[in-house]
């Protein structure tokens, strides 16, 4: 079965109005377009609307420039000729100088003699007790006698005594260079003569003979 229309709502017949109207519309949308101008909004700040305190700004400090070096002059190289002149001069050495020269015999002289008999106070080489100091102070002490009367009389102290020991070891010359009585310097004498030999003392590499000090104490127990 067909329908039909109602001429009120057939739209067909309206087609070319809503085509003007539509072309109208279109060409006033580009026309208004190209005529459209966009401004920006300028923003404005105010110093005052900043939270900004000028005082604790950094100061920039101004910089000098340094002048640039002077430039450097280049040294002005002069050729010098090839050949140099020079003069010649005359020496004349003037200088006595004999044909023949004569040198002298230099005499050396030969080393002093030491007298034998000479007596030395200071030596290279010190005289020596056979088998040395803890070998004469054991003699010492098996062979001293303290003396009766010093004994008695209660008289201690130290004896010095003087000698000579001659080149072969031997003892001579004794004598008391301070003593202390009661008997004891003639006991200090006795145990000094009657000691073993010494080992002689040596100046230069020979036997002198060599004055000696020798202190021998008495104490009582």
């Amino acid at each position: 079965m067909e329908t039909k229309k109602l001429p009120k709502a057939d739209l067909t017949t309206k087609s070319g109005m809503f085509f003007n109207i539509g072309l109208v519309i279109s060409i006033s949308l580009a026309l208004f377009a190209f005529n459209y101008k966009v401004y920006e909004k300028e923003s404005i700040f105010h110093a005052s609307s900043l939270d900004i305190n000028v005082e604790e700004m950094i100061e920039i400090p101004i910089t000098n420039q340094t002048p640039p070096p002077p430039p450097i002059e280049q040294p002005i190289i002069k050729e010098m000729p090839n050949e140099i002149e020079v003069e010649k001069f005359d020496f004349v050495i003037d200088v006595d100088v004999p044909d023949e020269i004569v040198i002298s015999d230099i005499e050396i002289a030969p080393p002093p003699i030491e007298d034998v008999e000479t007596i030395f106070d200071i030596v290279e080489s010190a005289p020596l007790p056979a088998g040395g100091m803890s070998a004469w102070n054991e003699y010492l002490q098996k062979n001293l006698k303290y003396p009766t009367q010093a004994r008695r009389m209660g008289i201690e102290g130290t004896v010095i005594v003087v000698f000579v020991v001659n080149i072969d070891g031997s003892i001579q010359d004794l004598e008391v260079l301070r003593g202390i009585g009661g008997g004891c310097d003639e006991e200090a004498l006795r145990v000094i003569k009657n000691a073993p030999k010494w080992e002689p003392g040596k100046q230069r590499g020979k036997p002198v003979r060599v004055r000696m000090r020798m202190p021998v104490r008495f104490k009582l127990g």
